[in-house]
């Protein structure tokens, strides 16, 4: 029996030591992150809110800043413009920023910038596919949307429904976008294979602002000029149903939108709907179970809120204010702050989740039903 060294003793107890520590380092590697995108300036081109980049915060760590993207984007002057909206392609390992200009596609492996076009018309609020493939790109509140292969920003259809091209959604099966016009009381729906719009819902009692559908595609929940409350569309029908006003509240005079609810969303499990209170700085959520859904309670928010999202587990509330908000005790639980400590507030957010540096699923910009989505 060959007897061992002191040395090729010790060399085997430190490779032993080695083990555990790299057994440890893979589980982190492996461990799925929880990452919010936040592109700014996302309150006009306010730079006091957070800079210019998009800003990453770890949702697994109180939403504590990680870092920040270096971004593009900027006027003849050289100064940071405004983001108009965000989504993302896991498929494609990809994220998109659209400025008044432009649409800048990122490398979410390596944050680098891959292409940044500009298109006739302008660029406004997008949306993607579930595939992750086609990206329905409205112009800056002009007539048309641009249909984009999302690999190469090519443009592959335009679409003329109707004036004011603005806010923009896809439905989950895929086979329908959803258009909305800031100067057009109606929201058209278009076929996505044929890219013509295939029928118009409402009229609704004034021009459309944010809006969102749930998960079957059955309803739509709009905002409209003017209102403070909102509005339900039947989606199959293409007739209006309903106008919901917060009770309890007056209206007053906002410093942005021109309308007093400007943000709506349904949570993932499409129990309730959020609306933004611009007049009197809060959120109002509402028991989307009821029919007409029913006010539940108002949470103060510290400025104009313009916009609403959630967490992909709907655990989360993100209004633009910057406030998290845990959705089941509606208690704010965490503020957004950039590397320097300064407020961030932004209407272009998502979440993103990784394993590693590889994304692995992906949120959205509005507050979507969920139920039946895959």
């Amino acid at each position: 029996m060959k007897v061992l060294s002191m040395k090729h003793i010790f060399i085997l107890l430190f490779s032993l030591l080695l083990i555990p520590l790299a057994l440890v380092s893979a589980s982190d590697s492996d461990q799925e992150q929880r990452l919010l995108y936040v592109a700014t300036p996302g309150i006009r081109n306010l730079l006091e809110y957070g800079g210019h980049g998009v800003l990453v915060f770890d949702m697994n760590n109180g939403h504590t800043f990680v870092r920040r993207i270096a971004s593009s984007g900027f006027d003849a002057q050289g100064k940071p413009i405004n983001v108009k909206g965000i989504c993302v392609s896991v498929s494609l390992q990809r994220l998109y920023v659209s400025t008044p200009e432009s649409l800048i596609s990122f490398d979410l492996t390596n944050d680098e910038i891959v292409w940044e076009k500009n298109y006739q018309g302008g660029c406004d609020r997008m949306a993607i596919s579930p595939d992750g493939k086609t990206i329905y790109l409205p112009s800056f509140e002009k007539d048309h949307w641009h249909v984009l292969d999302a690999v190469t920003g090519d443009v592959l259809a335009r679409v003329e429904p109707q004036p004011g091209a603005h806010n923009t959604n896809y439905g989950a099966n895929g086979k329908e976008a959803y258009l909305a016009g800031l100067r057009s009381t109606t929201l058209a729906i278009a076929d996505t294979q044929t890219h013509k719009i295939i029928r118009h819902i409402g009229p609704f009692g004034g021009s459309i602002r944010p809006f969102t559908i749930n998960g079957s595609q059955t309803l739509a929940y709009v905002c409209v000029n003017d209102l403070l409350g909102f509005e339900i569309g039947d989606l199959t029908k293409g007739t209006f149903v309903s106008r919901v006003e917060v009770p309890g509240f007056h209206k007053g005079k906002v410093a942005r939108h021109g309308c007093p609810s400007h943000g709506i969303g349904l949570t993932p499990d499409e129990k309730e709907i959020w609306l933004c209170d611009a007049s009197n700085h809060c959120m109002h959520v509402f028991d989307a179970t009821t029919n007409p859904p029913s006010h539940i309670a108002p949470i103060p928010v510290r400025q104009e809120p313009g916009w609403i999202t959630f967490s992909i587990d709907g655990r989360y509330a993100y209004p633009s204010t910057g406030e998290v908000i845990h959705v089941g005790t509606r208690t704010t639980v965490a503020v957004l702050a950039d590397e320097h400590g300064a407020e961030v507030h932004s209407e272009k957010l998502l979440e993103i989740d990784f394993v590693g540096r590889v994304a692995v699923r992906a949120g959205c910009q509005f507050g979507l039903g969920a139920v039946g989505v895959k």
